[in-house]
């Protein structure tokens, strides 16, 4: 599902109008007449709906991911990831231990367009390296980034995460899939080249790795890379779910 099929940004439009549109045929933006017979939307939504396709044509076509994160119920942010895919920058963090207060954060790995960078503490994690890797990207995605990862960035690093960011955790339940990624994963059929390594693990082989051990530290890389890899997939997965469920079945349901 694109953006361009979504109206329901636009105020007075619910979940219920917009797929009174769909089953109308007004399944895109270029498809709106304001003239349209569609029951409960009067001339006044009708106007407004106007006026958010001219703006959204404009912010689009500038790639301005922000401007729809704003404008979309945070529930529906999913419908930005088909526009903005080869822009998304999907990331994972590994940790010493839950506090982003006391602990500290050891690797993160940031996948985007098929390539994988990986920053390590003590080497290359700096907050302005993180940035740099944001910086370009029109959305984040994560699976439980909100509550874990953007704070502990933030907080530990002392770095601004502020472009549009996907949570895939929370779309992820709107299609059944609950729990951690891993067992999402597995569900869903999505494959790791490594044996599944539990949060202690993560941090004892952290441990191992300041004492000397570098293989400990090749084999968390690995780990961490792997998780911000198979959230690719798992986006895919989510996403495309989703535009069957809302959309498809949006446009025939009575």
């Amino acid at each position: 599902m694109r953006i361009e099929n979504s109206f329901i940004p636009v105020e007075g439009v619910g979940e219920t109008t917009e797929r009174r549109l769909w089953r109308s045929g007004v399944t895109t933006w270029e498809t709106f007449d304001p003239g349209v017979g569609v029951r409960g939307l009067g001339a006044t939504t009708a106007d407004r709906i106007e006026s958010f396709i001219a703006e959204a044509l404009t912010r689009l076509d500038d790639g301005d991911a922000a401007y729809f994160d704003r404008a979309f119920p945070s529930g529906e942010r999913w419908r930005l990831y088909e526009d903005f895919r080869s822009e998304t920058c999907f990331f994972d963090i590994e940790t010493t231990g839950l506090d982003e207060h006391r602990d500290r954060v050891t690797t993160v790995s940031f996948h985007r367009d098929g390539e994988t960078t990986t920053l390590v503490a003590g080497e290359d994690l700096t907050a302005e390296a993180v940035a740099a890797q944001f910086r370009d990207a029109s959305l984040l995605a994560t699976f439980n980034g909100a509550r874990f990862d953007v704070p502990f960035l933030e907080t530990a690093l002392d770095v601004q995460v502020d472009t549009p960011h996907l949570d895939l955790m929370y779309p992820a339940k709107r299609i059944g899939l609950s729990g951690g990624l891993k067992p999402i994963e597995k569900q869903l059929g999505i494959e790791r080249d490594r044996p599944d390594i539990s949060g202690r693990d993560a941090v004892r082989l952290w441990r191992e790795y300041e004492r000397g051990d570098d293989e400990a530290l090749d084999t968390l890389v690995s780990y961490n890379r792997e998780d911000a890899e198979n959230l690719r997939a798992l986006a895919d997965v989510v996403c495309e779910s989703l535009h069957e469920t809302v959309f498809v079945d949006g446009r025939t349901e009575e």
